[in-house]
């Protein structure tokens, strides 16, 4: 317990927290938010499945990841220097997403969302590789738990306390306004942050930045299979997620209230739960088995979604899917970004997480997103729950296959 204490609240683990919670601040606010925003302003059901394509920069991000590993910001060093410009600039970038409306000026929210998604990702090349450069092997498991915690944490916050927020108090405008501000907050973190004790060496050209990374990651016998793993592992779990708004709400009945508060309530006790326990747990388990163990649960969660909608209107059911999805998405998420990182060669951190990630986000951007709506008209709610815990099938089959090969990777 001691051992734990000291390393989540060391100086590499603890600023991860904040740091993480600017992580998956936009994802929510160009995705479950704006999705709210648009199902209560009236915008139609294959409207809403493509505005999840606004999130195609975090499946593109890999194109200008060498550029981040290249050019060096002025303050702050290689990573802290990038994280900290998108920031500033994501803060004015969500802010400006609150002075348009779904049902006015779909178009323009659109696009100042793919705007915020782009910058988004940017943040996020330079966060992945400070991690995977700032902690040691040992820190690893502790690292993918809290910032997973922090990002959990912020997907609550402006995912289910915006709702709140905006169908009680402020409205959807002031509420991405105050969201911005958040964001701005978070910069702190990244100028109070230590740099790695090792400094990963700038590349000598940019050239070397594109082709190096790609050279080093596939010449590795196993590396087709690692890239189809990382794309099925969080499948089913996506598709799921896909519309779980919009089906709480225009599915299943309940107020935007309603939502809201049980995500902010349950869902951040479930994610703080979640996200230690992974980190906990993966000292135990090893990287293998806490990827097949957290793989299963994130699977079987998906019913709770099934049970919700063939039962009668119910808070307390609805808490309990709520509270099951958050716990289970929590502890493998934790595990996956441990994989991630245990894949990257700190030479080229930047460049390759962002590869890897990106291949994570091309279930969720291209398969779960505009697919979703066609499965829930064609087979309705229940069964298309029912397919999710099918879809995640696949990721653990490939995930069973490189088992001695992931078992290597925490050897490292």
């Amino acid at each position: 317990m001691a051992s734990a204490y000291r390393i989540y609240f060391g100086a590499r683990v603890a600023p991860l927290l904040v740091l993480g919670f600017a992580s998956g601040l936009p994802l929510a606010l160009t995705g479950g938010a704006l999705q709210a925003w648009a199902t209560l302003d009236g915008v139609s059901l294959q409207e809403i499945g493509f505005l999840t394509l606004v999130g195609s920069a975090y499946t593109l991000k890999f194109l200008w990841a060498p550029l981040i590993d290249r050019y060096v910001p002025p303050l702050l060093g290689r990573r802290r220097g990038w994280m900290l410009i998108t920031q500033l600039l994501l803060s004015v970038g969500i802010m400006a997403m609150g002075a348009f409306s779904p049902s006015n000026a779909l178009f323009t929210l659109a696009l100042l969302a793919v705007a915020v998604a782009f910058l988004s990702a940017t943040q996020d090349i330079a966060f992945d590789a400070y991690c995977s450069d700032v902690l040691r092997p040992e820190e690893r498991g502790a690292g993918a738990a809290i910032r997973t915690l922090g990002y959990r944490l912020a997907m609550v916050v402006s995912g289910g306390l915006a709702l709140v927020i905006a169908d009680r108090w402020l409205g959807w405008g002031y509420t991405y306004v105050m969201m911005g501000g958040l964001m701005a907050l978070c910069a702190i973190a990244t100028l109070l942050a230590p740099e790695p004790e090792a400094p990963a060496r700038q590349p000598r050209s940019l050239a070397r930045a594109v082709i190096e990374p790609f050279k080093d990651f596939f010449s590795r016998g196993d590396a087709l299979t690692i890239l189809a793993l990382i794309v099925f592992y969080k499948l089913g779990d996506a598709f799921a997620g896909a519309l779980s708004t919009t089906f709480l709400i225009r599915g299943a009945g309940f107020s935007a209230t309603e939502v809201g508060t049980v995500n902010k309530v349950l869902g951040l006790t479930a994610t703080i739960f979640g996200a230690l326990a992974g980190g906990t747990l993966m000292a135990r388990l090893g990287l293998y088995k806490s990827l097949m163990w957290f793989g299963v649960l994130q699977a079987v969660s998906n019913l709770a979604y099934w049970l919700i909608a063939i039962s009668p209107k119910s808070i307390a059911l609805m808490a309990l899917g709520v509270g099951i999805e958050n716990v289970c998405g929590g502890l493998g998420t934790a595990a996956f970004v441990a994989l991630l990182m245990a894949l990257c060669a700190g030479q080229f951190s930047a460049t390759q997480f962002a590869l890897l990630s990106a291949l994570s986000a091309v279930g969720r951007t291209y398969l779960a997103g505009p697919l979703t709506p066609v499965l829930v008209e064609s087979f309705g709610w229940p069964v298309f729950f029912l397919l999710t815990v099918l879809i995640a099938v696949p990721g653990l089959v490939l995930l069973w296959l490189r088992r001695r090969d992931i078992d290597a990777l925490d050897r490292k």
